[in-house]
């Protein structure tokens, strides 16, 4: 399904569909504005501005809380994504269950965007405030705007922690000014067409003293896969006086394999490995792998993967071994493929649903634990140990909590039990498929009916879409959707 044909099927509060672009209601503004949920107003000064934190509970009714216990347990309890509100209610978040909580207001959606690896080190201290982010997005207009459609490199700074002023800073690393505003710097590259996916990929230079080469691919609604290098982009927030040649906004390579079919996934091979190389999936069922040459050139091979049956919603590359992908399709199979293979075809595929499956994601600390979600909002753990050919295995495990499409699931980089999952009936939930109940706990969740022991934490976020752990921040997600962007840190993570 086209985007305009989602344009036209769906609006208000219906379930996004993997890649659909929403009916923006943005009034003409321009481009890199963003404003604060919880400010009326906003400074803008070029490119910065200043952004405000969210975290305040509202006045009106509608919280939730956070931790249930069986003697409080009241069958109204409101559930986001179970419960609808009533006219005029709204939903403020619970402060006291977040570390750390700033959403960012888009004139236009972007609905898939990736964080970025910096250099202000890998683990940083969970307590050191205020945090950056730097990440990159691509945007999705309305009807009628598509040449305002831009790539978005973002850096955010100054992201406070949660205020309270009852507590006392146990991190003497916190900065005197945690508390002042956030800090929103962009840079844009006009590409005039919707992004369905965007995708980035870093490799390190020799020399510690210069950035990562960074190099995005951003799957359009032409068909077209656009290469942008955006490393001058991020060298220009941290450079005072750099200036970006214009020429730095024009892709470096264009991938025109799939001709006129657009397509929603996008997978770079890992930093570690030599060579870059970049798959890209179509709705045709295609599979295309593109290959950096050593002069820097790229090549397509033109002989596309073949198997499936329905569009290729995701693709995923091995965190082990370096020939070896996985795709998930609106077939409702899972394909495991190695790119040595001549014939390319699959080496092993399996049933997984009897709905689109929309998204992947392969566990980097545990290699045969692979993550799926389907359009039925059912997400699955499989344990790839157990895929034989001519075999049907069962998911290690299950969960039906969402009855929405699944948008987005995400394992944690270092935890390989902590799983963050987007739905189409406006949530993000955390899972930790640790958690096991012995009977005398159990007896304290009996009255919360429907809701797994493992669901860790539900954060509401209209429209969300997609969402990303930090890779060096522990326990730090960043989020987009129809209403924005959302960054934040639960006190459970």
């Amino acid at each position: 399904m086209s985007k305009r044909q989602a344009e036209e099927e769906h609006n208000g509060d219906s379930a996004l569909k993997q890649g659909e672009r929403p009916v923006a209601t943005a009034d003409d503004a321009e481009m890199g504005q963003f404003e604060d949920d919880y400010e009326d107003e906003f400074e803008s000064e070029d490119e910065i501005m200043v952004a405000g934190a969210d975290g305040e509970p509202d006045e009106e009714e509608g919280g939730q809380e956070n931790g249930i216990d069986k003697m409080e347990v009241d069958q109204q309890t409101f559930i986001p994504g179970r419960h609808k509100l009533d006219a005029g209610q709204v939903l403020a978040p619970d402060p006291s269950t977040y570390e750390m909580l700033h959403s960012l207001e888009a004139p236009w959606p972007c609905l898939s965007f990736d964080v970025l690896q910096d250099q202000l080190g890998d683990g940083r201290a969970r307590k050191k405030y205020p945090a950056t982010v730097y990440a990159v997005a691509g945007t999705q207009a309305a009807q009628g705007h598509d040449k305002e459609n831009e790539i978005l490199v973002l850096k955010l700074s100054k992201l406070a922690k949660m205020d309270r002023p009852e507590e006392e800073s146990e991190d003497e690393d916190d900065d005197d000014d945690e508390n002042t505003d956030p800090i929103l710097e962009t840079r844009g590259i006009r590409i005039g067409t919707c992004t369905n996916r965007i995708r980035a990929h870093q490799k390190s230079s020799d020399d510690p003293s210069k950035p990562a080469t960074t190099y995005t691919a951003a799957m359009t609604e032409s068909g077209q896969v656009l290469i942008h290098d955006i490393t001058p982009h991020l060298t220009s927030f941290d450079t005072p006086g750099f200036a970006l040649d214009p020429q730095s906004n024009q892709p470096i390579h264009t991938i025109k394999a799939h001709k006129k079919d657009e397509g929603y996934a996008v997978a770079w091979s890992h930093a570690s490995q030599p060579t870059r190389r970049l798959l890209t999936g179509d709705t045709r069922g295609n599979i295309f792998c593109t290959t950096q040459n050593a002069d820097g050139t790229w090549t397509t091979d033109p002989k596309p993967f073949t198997g499936h049956k329905g569009s290729v919603e995701e693709l995923e590359w091995s965190p082990t071994e370096a020939n070896v992908f996985a795709s998930a399709s609106s077939d409702g199979t899972i394909k495991i493929w190695d790119t040595r293979s001549k014939a390319h075809r699959p080496a092993l595929s399996v049933k997984a649903s009897e709905h689109d499956i929309n998204v992947l994601s392969w566990s980097h600390k545990t290699a045969h634990l692979l993550a799926s979600g389907d359009d039925a909002g059912q997400w699955a753990v499989w344990d790839l140990r157990q895929w034989k050919p001519n075999t049907k295995p069962s998911p290690v495990a299950s969960f039906n909590f969402h009855k929405e499409q699944i948008t987005s699931v995400e394992w944690h980089p270092s935890d390989d039990s902590i799983v963050a999952v987007c739905a189409g009936d406006n949530t993000l939930t955390l899972w930790d498929l640790a958690v096991e109940l012995d009977d005398e706990e159990s007896q304290y969740t009996a009255d919360v009916k429907d809701v797994p022991p493992q669901l860790l934490f539900v954060h509401y976020m209209e429209q969300v879409k997609e969402c990303h752990w930090h890779p060096q921040a522990p326990g730090q997600l960043m989020a987009t959707g129809g209403s924005g962007f959302g960054v934040f840190k639960t006190i459970s993570v």
